[in-house]
């Protein structure tokens, strides 16, 4: 179910105080960085990636793969760090508003 722009900005004001829990260095995108990166979504729902690899394309390439891999939102994207969402049936530490 994609999100509406309400939440989108909700998710945006929580991941602002956020550190980035996943970094992408010189080798790119890993199978160890992908699981890591799965890992991290399953524990906290909401998690920032610092990517500094290449120009903005690369960098917006490698972020929407790693979304579409893991089945998340990529929520927001600035600079070479990107917000990341994918909701746990489980956990539930982020009750979204509604639409």
């Amino acid at each position: 179910m994609p999100l509406s722009d309400h939440q989108r900005k909700y998710l945006r004001r929580l991941g602002h105080a956020l550190r980035p829990v996943v970094l992408i260095g010189q080798r790119g995108l890993t199978d160890n960085v992908q699981a890591e990166f799965a890992r991290a979504l399953h524990d906290h729902e909401l998690i920032k990636v610092r990517a500094r690899i290449g120009g903005r394309d690369e960098r917006r390439e490698t972020l929407a793969r790693m979304a579409a891999a893991a089945g998340a939102e990529l929520i927001h994207e600035i600079g070479n760090v990107g917000l990341f969402y994918k909701k746990n049936n489980k956990l539930k530490n982020i009750l979204l508003p509604d639409s």
